[in-house]
Parts: C-alpha cells; sequence; structure tokens
C-alpha cells in the first residue's frame, strides 16, 4: 500500500495535464496543484516544519485549500483543520492540544485567531492575504521528499468527547488510505475526468471523497458554501458526477426541485452522511435523484462501516426496513451490538455499537485514558444504541451519551451548559436535543433560575454564540423555578426531559 503522499505524486505524474482542482472560476491543472502543493511544502519546511509537526488551516474550500491539503501531505506534516464555526477558545484549544507549530488562515478568518500565537508557544500563523500568491511562488519547487511510513500520523480530526472538549482523532496514512478505498469500494469507480463537487468542507464529510477523486483523475470542484439556488442547474453545467450531502442539503434541494426528478447524465452519486436521514427525505431524494442516493454510518473514530446503495435502500426487504436503516455492514468492516458488560448481543437485540475497520483512527490524540475507553480490543466503541438485524441492517436508535447531531454537525450539551451556568440568576441548566425541521435536531436548554432573576431566551442565545459559535446556540430556551427532576444517586434525569419532546417520533434520533 502507498502512502497518501506518494499515492497523490503518482496521480499527478499520470494525470499531469488533465484538470484536478476548479474553484471560483480558477481551474488548474494536475501538474499545476501538484507544483503548488511542493511549494507550500517547502513554505512551512521554511517556517521550520518537519515531518510529524502539527501545521492547522482555518478556511473556506478554495484552490488554497488544495495547496494546504497537498502540501501538508508533502511535507509529511500532520495536517489539523479548524472549524470556521468554532469560537476561538475553541481553536486555542485545538491549536494547544495538538502542539500546532504552524496555523494558515484565510483573510476572512484572520480575526478569529488573531494573537493566538502570543498565546501559544512557538505556534506561527500565515494569514492568505493578498501577499500569499508572491510568498507562495518565492518558494522552490524542488520535492522535499521526505520518509514518509505508513504509521505516520495523516491527519486530526477533532470531534467531541466525554468532557464535552474537543478530541482529536489522529489517522495514519496507512488507515486513510484504507478510508479511500473502502469509501468507494459500494461506489461507482471514478472516470478520468469525473467532477465532485465539495459544497461543505473537506475538514469534514467532503473531505473524503477528495483523495479518492484525486487518485482516479477527476476534478475536485471546490466551492465555499452550499447554496440551493441555482445548485441543481451547477450540476448539470460542471458535469458533476459526485457529491456529499447531510440531510438538510438533500431537503433543501428536494424542497427547490418540488420533488421533480432532474435530469442530470453525469450525476453517479448523491453521498449522504454526517447525521440520520428521515424516510421522508429519503424518499424525496430517491425522486429528484433517482438511483444515485447512497448512504453510509460512521464516526470521525472509524469510517466507513455501513454502507448502501439505491438498491439496497429503496427496496423491500422480508425481516427489514432499509427505509429507516443506516446502511449494511460493509465487507471491509467488523460491526456488533454490544451490553453494558462490553458483550456482544445477539442479532436483533439493542445495545452500543462497536465498530472495527482498516480505516479507524489509531487513538484520541495525547489522551491514553480516552483513548483505553474508546478502544476496546481494536474495537471502537461508538456511544450510539442500534440494532443490527439478519440481513445486515443497522439501525441506530438512540446514543449513550448525550451528544446533539444538528445538520451534520457534533454539539456536546455540557459546552452549553458550562457558559449558561455562569450567567447571573441561573442555578442549574440542562441542554439536551429536540426534533428540528430543517437541521435534524437542534440543543434545547431548560433553565432553573432564581426568584427574580432577569434573563431572557435572546440573552441566553446570545451568549451560547458568543462563546461556541454560531451553530451551538440552543434554539429555545425553557425557564422554570422548580429544581430539574434527578435520579436516585442526584443526578439529573436529562433522557426525562427529553423523552417529551421526542414522545411522537419513530427515534430519538431524528433526520431531516
Amino acid at each position: 500500500m502507498l502512502d497518501v503522499r506518494s499515492a497523490m505524486r503518482r496521480s499527478a505524474q499520470f494525470h499531469a495535464d488533465l484538470p484536478a482542482v476548479a474553484s471560483l472560476g480558477r481551474t488548474l491543472t494536475y501538474a499545476q496543484a501538484w507544483e503548488r502543493g511542493v511549494r507550500l511544502a517547502n513554505g512551512l519546511i521554511s517556517l521550520g516544519v518537519k515531518p510529524g509537526d502539527r501545521v492547522a488551516v482555518l478556511e473556506d474550500n478554495c484552490i488554497e485549500a488544495a495547496d494546504f491539503y497537498l502540501g501538508s501531505a508533502i511535507a509529511n506534516a500532520v495536517r489539523v483543520p479548524l472549524y470556521r464555526r468554532n469560537s476561538r477558545e475553541a481553536h486555542l484549544h485545538m491549536l494547544t492540544h495538538t502542539q500546532c507549530r504552524v496555523a494558515v488562515v484565510s483573510p476572512e478568518f484572520a480575526h478569529e485567531i488573531e494573537g493566538l500565537d502570543a498565546e501559544i508557544d512557538g505556534l506561527q500563523i500565515v494569514v492568505r492575504d493578498e501577499g500569499y500568491e508572491a510568498w507562495l511562488a518565492a518558494q522552490s519547487t524542488e520535492d522535499p521528499d521526505p520518509v514518509v511510513n505508513l504509521d505516520d500520523v495523516f491527519v486530526i480530526r477533532h470531534s467531541a468527547g466525554t468532557t464535552g472538549r474537543a478530541k482529536g482523532i489522529a489517522y495514519t496514512h496507512r488507515a486513510w488510505m484504507s478510508t479511500t478505498r473502502d469509501w468507494f469500494f459500494m461506489l461507482p469507480p471514478v472516470d478520468v475526468g469525473d467532477g465532485c463537487l465539495h459544497v461543505g468542507p473537506i475538514s469534514h464529510g467532503s473531505g473524503y471523497l477528495f483523495l479518492p477523486i484525486w487518485l482516479g483523475g477527476g476534478v475536485n470542484h471546490l466551492a465555499p458554501k452550499f447554496d440551493g439556488e441555482g445548485f441543481v442547474d451547477r450540476l448539470r453545467e460542471d458535469k458533476i458526477a459526485y457529491f456529499f450531502a447531510v440531510p438538510t442539503m438533500v431537503a433543501d434541494i428536494v424542497a427547490r426541485c418540488g420533488e421533480e426528478p432532474q435530469d442530470l447524465p453525469d450525476l453517479k452519486v448523491v453521498m449522504i452522511s454526517g447525521a440520520p436521514i428521515s424516510a421522508k427525505t429519503a424518499l424525496a431524494g430517491n425522486t429528484v435523484f433517482p438511483g444515485q442516493m447512497y448512504q453510509m454510518y460512521g464516526q470521525t473514530e472509524a469510517v466507513p462501516v455501513t454502507f448502501m446503495g439505491p438498491k439496497q435502500w429503496f427496496r423491500e426487504m422480508p425481516g427489514s426496513d432499509p427505509l429507516r436503516a443506516a446502511g449494511r455492514v460493509t465487507a471491509f468492516a467488523e460491526l456488533e451490538i454490544r451490553d453494558e458488560d462490553n458483550a456482544t448481543l445477539p442479532i436483533g437485540e439493542e445495545g452500543e455499537i462497536a465498530i472495527r475497520c482498516e480505516g479507524q483512527m489509531t487513538g484520541i490524540w495525547d489522551d491514553e485514558e480516552l483513548s483505553a475507553a474508546r478502544l476496546k480490543d481494536g474495537w471502537v466503541l461508538t456511544g450510539d444504541i442500534g440494532r443490527l438485524d439478519a440481513n445486515g441492517y443497522l439501525y441506530v436508535i438512540d446514543r449513550v451519551d448525550d451528544m446533539i447531531i444538528s445538520g451534520g454537525f457534533n454539539i456536546w450539551p455540557a459546552e452549553l451548559e458550562q457558559v449558561i451556568v455562569m450567567l447571573p440568576g441561573v442555578r442549574e441548566v440542562v441542554v439536551f436535543g429536540v426534533p428540528h425541521e430543517k437541521w435534524g435536531e437542534a440543543p434545547h436548554a431548560v433553565v432553573v433560575t432564581d426568584p427574580g432573576a432577569e434573563l431572557d431566551e435572546a440573552g441566553v442565545i446570545e451568549a451560547c454564540r458568543e462563546r461556541l459559535g454560531s451553530y451551538k446556540k440552543p434554539v429555545a430556551v425553557t425557564f422554570q423555578t422548580e429544581a430539574l427532576p434527578r435520579s436516585i444517586v442526584g443526578k439529573i434525569q436529562r433522557k426525562v426531559l427529553r423523552a417529551a419532546f421526542w414522545a411522537d417520533q419513530e427515534r430519538r434520533v431524528a433526520g431531516s
């Protein structure tokens, strides 16, 4: 197996004169994109970056995002994506906890991390402002060609953990190449020139498609954001073959298309993941994109684990309910349902989903205790409650913990609770996910106030937005003066409060 850098370099050689990356009217061939990647690698090295050092990036999708993807791999540095919707406090944590040497930031986001180089020892910030192109052009075009081992760390992606702070999930070159293979095992193969439209950041789910498209000689189209207006026209005009979508995107496209089938002769795959999708949205999506809808399940820690295409998803299957499933167990993954003692349960019983695949994390970065808790004998304990049927379909029913998945983003209630409880007049607070028509689910806060407290919903929401970022703010706040319900050992019964909002729902996790 090749490492990521070597595999990308070979593809750049074989497809040198073909289009590789396109964004906002600019197109680069493979040779041009690779040369920019080499220049960026040498630029990072000139800043003191050595193989294995962590380098962060804060950006939207753009040509320069491809520079960084390629350049960090060429230098054998570890890519650490920062998330543009996060707060400054979250950026500080991610940079500190991964000991990043350099942070590269698009100018529109520079204010979010401005001054952090003074707070973090050894950090250098590179802003891709009007001087970036001249700086890049001044770097050497000689491939630095550092030794890359398959077990070197390639990327650290962040996910929430048991304390509510983001946890770095480390992937080696070996694991990332396995993930790349497994993502496309059940998809139509990439033909030379196939386009893949990335409207979600390549730091998230859509990024799993970047490498396989590059290796297959396709074109990665990088759009800064999703815009439902004219989206289908763009698929047609750019001859897009693949795109990744969270369920909320599908719902928006369906609404704009009036659930009418679209004539898209080049489209092969609409890849659905990131959050549960409702049966209603799935059926409507299959009408708009007939025979082109695929779904997978996995986590940042291990992906993909289940998969299904349109023929497995939209069919009658005795003993199964594919419309409400998250896919079937893939050929390269193992999946078990475990009880509270980590013992395997029989088919049909509900328990925690445990998964194992070649494309999974090596552990939680710099956290041996949490790594040991999440990895048991090589199996990842997902924290999701599920059921596996006799035909291999997986149903995700609930979560062991209280993670909220809103529009494809993970939100940890403890983060919001820690902010809200510090507001004047707040005695205690609990946050949980409730159904949301657009986002699938969203945070709802129940706040117990002191008598006479002057606190309103807008103030609570604004405090969370300011501290944590817009996407983590609650959509609603309930105020009360009576104490929150507690268990016999004194723990707040979050699930009791949450249950009332889900009484008329089929599942205890929502899709959009």
